[in-house]
């Protein structure tokens, strides 16, 4: 049988949505367009 008590002790409430948003573009992610201007920049720098 669920306890209600026990799963509302539980619960977090999501967060609001500029919250979420503050949240997301504060992670700083790489992601594949940052490797590959890395890569090229590197190219670049041997070439010279």
């Amino acid at each position: 049988m669920i306890n209600y008590e026990e799963e509302l002790k539980k619960f977090h409430p999501s967060l609001d949505v500029n919250e979420a948003e503050d949240a997301i573009y504060k992670r700083d992610f790489t992601d594949i367009t940052d490797i590959l201007k890395e890569m090229l920049q590197e190219e670049k720098n041997k070439h010279r």
